[in-house]
């Protein structure tokens, strides 16, 4: 094993109660897991705690034994500070590699909140049915790349024709967005260094010269995790492993129709989730 997968999970629904003295609702219980999967022996769900603060993993991985933290090289996560903060410590010598999963869902967030807010302003309403680019949000979100050229064309061609004051922030925040995502679409490509940077600087250069708040706060994202994103674009990992292993877990509990005791659930998802491990889904 080499390749460790960190990912949260929430556990059941979070509670609201409403709080008299500020006249506001807020959380008394939002309970969360931490679990820790392993990427490439086949392990699958290496085990799961309760919380999600850099203490508790920081504990979990105090209690491997050192020669097994050595052999972890790297370690998959998305863009939490919690988890960055809690590897860098226990493991100092193991890559740290940003899920690229988390940055188009990003990207396509930014994209979302550029069409909102300038709908609100220009139009003064939200979006609703007869606002093109409201009728456009789901081709917004995908990838140019999966598209029929006459698709784009058309996409391109439907919002240059709305007003300035809404065609120019959308056109320019789904521009940024197709950047990202080309610079993205280099992983497992064995792209040299100035490929990467040509197209990073376009990226950069479209959010810079867009003047959009919402673009400069992707490039400050993307400028803060850039290392752990070029890791990606070098390795190819992912954190495909913890995502899916989530899914299984929230089917559990569905299943169940929820936990009481997070003891009874750790112990029912681990033994759904390392079937595979335990020979259990071997044929033979």
């Amino acid at each position: 094993m080499w390749a460790l997968g960190i990912d949260e999970i929430r556990r059941g629904r979070p509670r609201w109660e409403w709080d008299e003295t500020t006249g506001t609702w807020r959380t008394t219980a939002d309970r969360w897991h931490v679990g820790f999967v392993d990427l490439t022996g086949g392990q699958g769900l290496l085990g799961q705690v309760e919380g999600r603060t850099a203490a508790v993993v920081i504990d979990w991985l105090a209690q491997r034994d050192p020669a097994w933290r050595e052999q972890i090289r790297y370690v998959a996560i998305d863009m939490s500070t919690i988890f960055k903060s809690a590897v860098t410590r226990m493991l100092p010598h193991a890559t740290l590699v940003v899920d690229h999963f988390h940055l188009v869902q990003l990207a396509n967030q930014t994209v979302t909140e550029v069409r909102r807010r300038v709908t609100l302003q220009v139009r003064g309403h939200r979006g609703r049915k007869g606002n093109r680019e409201w009728e456009l949000r789901n081709r917004l979100t995908r990838s140019a790349a999966r598209m029929r050229g006459e698709h784009v064309d058309a996409l391109v061609d439907d919002l240059s024709a709305l007003p300035e004051a809404i065609s120019a922030p959308i056109l320019a925040a789904w521009n940024a967005k197709e950047d990202l995502l080309d610079v993205l679409a280099l992983a497992r490509t064995h792209p040299d260094r100035e490929h990467i940077a040509r197209l990073l600087y376009r990226f950069y250069r479209r959010c810079a010269q867009a003047d959009v708040p919402e673009l400069e706060r992707l490039a400050t994202t993307v400028e803060v995790w850039w290392p752990q994103i070029l890791a990606f674009l070098h390795t190819g990992i992912t954190n495909a492993g913890s995502e899916g292993t989530n899914r299984v877990i929230k089917t559990i509990a569905r299943d169940a129709y929820g936990f009481r005791n997070p003891d009874n659930q750790r112990l029912r998802t681990r033994c759904a989730t390392t079937r595979k491990a335990r020979g259990h889904l071997n044929p033979r």
